[in-house]
């Protein structure tokens, strides 16, 4: 689960991680009112307004038809009025959105820690996550933060850094000053980095996170070490130990359709193709996805109805699928193990005939326990529903159907 910015720089905040002090505004008027607190705060005279998307880029990306950024510094009350006028309740187009962009409801007004000084400030880049391969966290790091991260991953790999952490015994304190030195650190920044990269390192294990992006870490011209951003993804399958980071999500932020589905306890997510998917168990899922692809189609989705298949889980993964006005059929690729195929069947014949307007052809493979009296229950309908036994079966249905 992502959150904002201001919210994963909350949480950050409350392990002891230093961060560039803002305040969330929701209207132009409210974005005044947080710079002149934070002016109290602070004793800042600039502020920095930055759009709360799910979404990287921001920087970078423009509200859909103007020359007006995602992040942009205004430097009197004046400025922060029209930039968050110009950002709230309009559309932000980032590399990560994609042309469609994403509705900006809130705009984080932050002090401005870019200031002069004696010696130039210095961004870094910080993240901490899983590595798969080895089951084990990194700390993954690089003198070169910013807004080009990602080039500097691409056309320099050797500035990225990685420090993996020993899940027996954490985050030791000698891999933390290793980071602040390859960081090229010296003195009360090499302090400050070993304390903000050991408190960093804390927040992530502590709650369930599945990663954390600091981008950028920033060293100021006085040597303090801040989180400028925060990028935040928890982990879902451990909120239930966290009730108070699952209050932060924020649904406007995420597909309708997939929030839809979510409540009725179906995992679904959208894809771009033509052919719905309704399946029971993540691999065959992915084999369903793969036999619609070689029988010359693509997946529209993916959507496991669990071990729960009666007619009314059924009858709402239909209407799911169908929100989708790209799908030209349906495939449903059920085994039968613990759920009968019969009783799934008798679901399907059920919630078709509740729907009454399904338009587009379905196809349904049942396999497993009574897959023969499912496939009788199918035939015998007098439904636009073709039954199949076997996987290659409705490959060639699929085909058949989409020619």
């Amino acid at each position: 689960m992502n959150i904002h910015e201001y919210q994963g720089k909350e949480v950050l905040k409350s392990f002891g991680v230093a961060i560039q002090e803002g305040i969330v505004a929701d209207t132009p008027e409210n974005a005044v009112k947080a710079a002149q607190e934070l002016q109290k705060q602070t004793g800042t005279g600039w502020w920095v307004i930055k759009s709360q998307i799910h979404a990287g880029g921001r920087g970078k990306g423009k509200i859909k038809g103007t020359e007006q950024r995602g992040v942009a510094l205004a430097k009197s009350l004046d400025d922060v009025k029209n930039i968050s006028t110009n950002i709230l309740g309009n559309v932000l187009v980032t590399i990560q959105t994609g042309e469609a962009g994403k509705k900006v409801n809130k705009v984080l007004v932050s002090q401005d820690v870019y200031y002069p000084g004696e010696s130039q400030p210095k961004e870094f880049y910080i993240s901490v996550l899983l590595n798969r391969n080895t089951g084990r966290n990194i700390i993954m790091y690089s003198t070169e933060g910013g807004m080009d991260i990602e080039e500097v991953a691409h056309n320099t790999p050797h500035l990225i850094h990685k420090e993996e952490i020993d899940p027996k015994v954490g985050l030791q304190a000698f891999q933390a000053r290793k980071v602040a030195f390859n960081l090229g650190l010296e003195g009360t920044a090499h302090k400050e980095m070993v304390r903000f990269v050991t408190a960093l390192y804390k927040a992530y294990d502590s709650i369930d996170a599945a990663m954390f992006e600091i981008n950028p870490v920033l060293k100021t011209s006085d040597n303090k070490i801040i989180a400028v951003d925060s990028k935040v993804n928890l982990d879902e399958n451990a909120l239930f130990r966290h009730p108070d980071l699952a209050a932060l999500r924020d649904i406007s932020e995420e597909d309708a359709t997939e929030v839809e589905a979510g409540e009725h306890n179906l995992n679904y997510v959208k894809l771009d193709g033509n052919v719905g998917c309704m399946v029971n168990g993540a691999g065959l899922a992915m084999a369903t996805m793969d036999i619609i692809k070689l029988s010359g189609g693509e997946p529209a989705n993916f959507l496991d109805v669990g071990g729960t298949a009666n007619a009314q889980r059924v009858e709402q993964a239909f209407r799911i699928i169908l929100k989708d006005p790209n799908v030209k059929a349906i495939l449903v690729n059920i085994f039968g193990g613990i759920v009968r195929c019969d009783r799934v069947a008798q679901g399907i014949v059920d919630a078709y005939k509740n729907m009454g307007n399904i338009k587009v052809p379905i196809i349904v493979r049942l396999q497993g326990t009574n897959a023969e009296e499912a496939k009788s229950i199918i035939d015998q309908s007098g439904l636009k529903v073709y039954s199949a036994i076997q996987l290659q079966e409705a490959a060639d249905l699929v085909k058949k159907v989409l020619a």
